[in-house]
């Protein structure tokens, strides 16, 4: 991989990280956009180390919620009056929310990084899971706000962002859909995505470290893609709580479900090749 190719993945993934849009299967079609082998382990392991740097990104803008969450989670295991706030018990949430996937993403390293790469793959969940993120906005309610969620509500939400291992479906979509399925509002359910982001993509990003430098890939096109991701996505986490606030994320099923279509098209008419 040549520092050209480094910075047009780093700005991929910048801005379709927190989109609703599937960071990943962009990475996938980028990659073999620009003739690289999107079925090699390398190049999975930089796709998902490159993502250290968009969760940078939300450490950044997130810093003053992080510290506020972190040191009430901490003082309530010290002191046990101090477990009843609504901080220490976000700060559980965030772990207990991010179990499901950290166990799917081990149980299923092999499908993730195998035929989970297909074009395929991306190209139909692009399409199907855009039909469950109309269905979110149609029934849900939006009564409930950040102080407002339960464990249960997190479990949930952690479970159904396991399905986002599969390319195409958006961690976000998954998530901010699972929010509104249980009336959460949408911006609630936008910043408990950000926040259950970073156990899980930086967890990935470190175990994939390893094979993203001595798979072929490199230190220094990793380093540059990681850098150019956490300039971009911090600018798209600072756009999307803005446009949430008053936009419906069905938005981004007109583009998913054209760019699925695309897809669809150029496979069945045999224009480019699956993997």
């Amino acid at each position: 991989m040549n520092l050209f190719e480094a910075v047009v993945l780093g700005v991929v993934e910048g801005v379709t990280e927190f989109l609703p849009v599937s960071s990943t299967g962009h990475l996938t079609i980028a990659e073999k956009v620009l003739g690289l082998p999107i079925d090699d382990e390398s190049i999975t392991a930089f796709t998902a180390v490159i993502q250290i740097g968009a969760i940078a990104a939300v450490l950044v803008f997130f810093r003053r919620d992080l510290w506020r969450i972190t040191t009430a989670w901490l003082s309530g295991l010290v002191h046990p009056e101090q477990r009843g706030s609504f901080d220490h018990r976000f700060g559980w949430y965030v772990i207990l929310g991010s179990v499901p996937i950290v166990v799917a993403a081990l149980l299923g390293k092999s499908l993730v990084t195998g035929p989970l790469r297909s074009l395929w793959w991306v190209a139909g969940a692009l399409i199907a899971w855009s039909v469950v993120m109309v269905a979110a906005e149609r029934v849900a309610t939006q009564r409930r706000g950040e102080r407002d969620i339960r464990l249960v509500d997190v479990l949930v939400i952690g479970v159904l962002q396991c399905v986002a291992l599969v390319p195409g479906v958006s961690r976000s979509g998954a998530t901010i859909s699972a929010g509104l399925f249980l009336g959460l509002d949408r911006v609630t359910s936008t910043r408990l995505s950000f926040f259950l982001s970073i156990p899980a993509l930086v967890g990935a990003g470190i175990y994939q470290l390893p094979q993203a430098l001595d798979g072929g890939v490199g230190w220094l096109p990793t380093l540059v893609a990681t850098v150019v991701s956490f300039v971009v996505a911090y600018a798209s986490v600072a756009w999307l709580l803005r446009f949430v606030a008053g936009h419906s994320i069905t938005v981004f099923v007109w583009y998913r479900v054209a760019l699925g279509a695309l897809l669809l098209t150029l496979l069945g008419t045999g224009v480019t090749a699956a993997t």
